[in-house]
């Protein structure tokens, strides 16, 4: 009961009506209310017991450890989360022995290294958006790349690569790949004018793949990437195309005519920092089904953990690539017009050398800039003092982050096997987040003052 007989007038006793304490009184009031009322009419039902009805009365007779081992609850055919949940089985019953034949609760669901519903939902999603036969998630991005080299190239075969590419790809072509008897040409794309030209002229009878990047990691070259396609549909040889640093949000390299897509999941399509994945989506069913059966021998398939990681950063690829690409592009012309800053590559700057190519296959240019401040001390000098950017390796999330490649991603303990460097010593790889444009441009001017 509210008491108001220590109120002097009726104005005070208007104040305390209004006050929070009184409406938490006729909330909880009401809530009570409602319970009573609804205690009458809930008729929702205790979980089943899926044992009990398989075992019947012999239920009653097991021992309570063989009870608690065996019972379940009774999934209900009309529960459909609007989440896929995280099937963490290891192992799926089966009723029959006829049902380990039949699609989708066959011998894909029979142990988790064969397939799961978390992870198939993911491929799912990934595969409409490149418009493939099929996807396959692996447990890292470079477990994706090695499994597509592994599956179409052999002893005797003859790839052409793109060169810069990503450090670890070009540690397993040329440390494991060359071990086994596979030839390797590359092609550099930053002093060829006409890059697909180059490629045809690099063409042997035992071609089987050309392997090349959207964007050169770590220097932000663009190839001619309709030429290249075209040069090998002529000759009949695989493409591979890693297209990571532009995410599958702004190009879908199955759409120009390339056989085989590849990114690491840990980048754009996870988008948050996060979490370890690589996948592989292919034009043709019978690739998939090769790679699919050479996932099964060798256990590269990714963990439903980190599946529902991406199913998260899926939900939002288009909102954050967006908001990255418009970031970049306006921290790419702040960064071309600073005197402290030698030269900026950017896909989306006309002054990128190979900007019309971006632009014939790209929606946006994603968030990945290099720019060179001269000497290795300057750059380092350079990470070091910022405070906004985050120094560290990787790319793709929602916080900036910046790294001096030749001391880290693209250092000679990397690429053991290089004479000489690898990137220019005051080259700066920078990945743009989500964060305040404004604050992002602050925080670089900042510290190109203290060069």
């Amino acid at each position: 009961m509210i008491r108001t007989d220590n109120l002097s007038d009726l104005a005070s006793a208007r104040d305390y009506w209004r006050t929070d304490k009184y409406i938490s009184f006729v909330i909880t009031f009401q809530f009570y209310l409602l319970l009573d009322t609804m205690s009458d009419s809930f008729n929702w039902p205790a979980g089943n017991n899926e044992a009990r009805e398989r075992l019947g009365e012999k239920f009653e007779s097991l021992h309570l450890d063989s009870r608690i081992s065996t019972s379940h609850a009774k999934p209900l055919s009309n529960a459909d989360p609007v989440v896929v949940p995280i099937y963490h089985s290891s192992t799926y019953r089966f009723k029959t022995v006829d049902q380990f034949n039949e699609d989708n609760h066959g011998a894909n669901f029979v142990y988790r290294r064969c397939g799961n519903p978390t992870t198939e939902n993911v491929e799912v999603v990934i595969n409409e958006i490149e418009g493939g036969a099929g996807s396959l998630l692996y447990n890292s991005g470079l477990a994706a790349i090695s499994a597509v080299f592994l599956e179409f190239l052999s002893s005797g075969a003859h790839m052409i690569v793109m060169n810069p590419i990503y450090s670890g790809t070009s540690s397993f072509i040329n440390e494991t790949l060359a071990r086994f008897g596979v030839e390797i040409t590359s092609v550099d794309v930053e002093k060829e004018k006409d890059f697909a030209g180059a490629v045809e002229k690099a063409i042997r009878p035992n071609t089987k793949m050309i392997y090349f990047e959207s964007i050169a990691n770590p220097t932000m070259a663009v190839p001619d990437i309709l030429g290249t396609i075209e040069v090998a549909k002529k000759y009949k040889i695989l493409t591979c195309l890693d297209a990571t640093f532009s995410s599958p949000y702004n190009i879908q390299p199955l759409k120009l005519g390339a056989d085989i897509s590849l990114h690491s999941c840990s980048k754009y399509i996870g988008g948050h920092t996060d979490v370890i994945a690589g996948v592989v989506t292919v034009s043709s069913y019978d690739n998939w089904k090769k790679l699919k059966l050479q996932q099964l021998t060798t256990g590269s398939s990714l963990s439903p953990y980190d599946a529902a990681l991406l199913t998260r950063g899926l939900k939002t690829l288009g909102l954050r690539v967006d908001r990255i690409s418009e970031n970049a592009q306006k921290t790419a012309e702040f960064l071309e017009s600073h005197p402290k800053v030698e030269r900026v590559f950017y896909p989306g700057l006309p002054s990128h050398p190979q900007h019309q190519y971006a632009k014939q296959v790209m929606k946006q240019f994603a968030g990945m800039i290099a720019f060179d401040v001269g000497t290795a001390e300057n750059a380092i000098k350079l990470v070091e003092s910022l405070k906004l950017i985050i120094h560290a390796v990787s790319l793709g999330g929602t916080e900036s982050l910046i790294e001096h490649p030749l001391s880290m991603s693209h250092g000679k303990h990397l690429l053991r096997y290089l004479d000489g460097p690898t990137v220019a010593p005051g080259l700066l790889r920078f990945s743009v987040g989500i964060e305040n444009v404004e604050d992002i441009i602050g925080d670089l001017n900042d510290a190109l003052e203290k060069l």
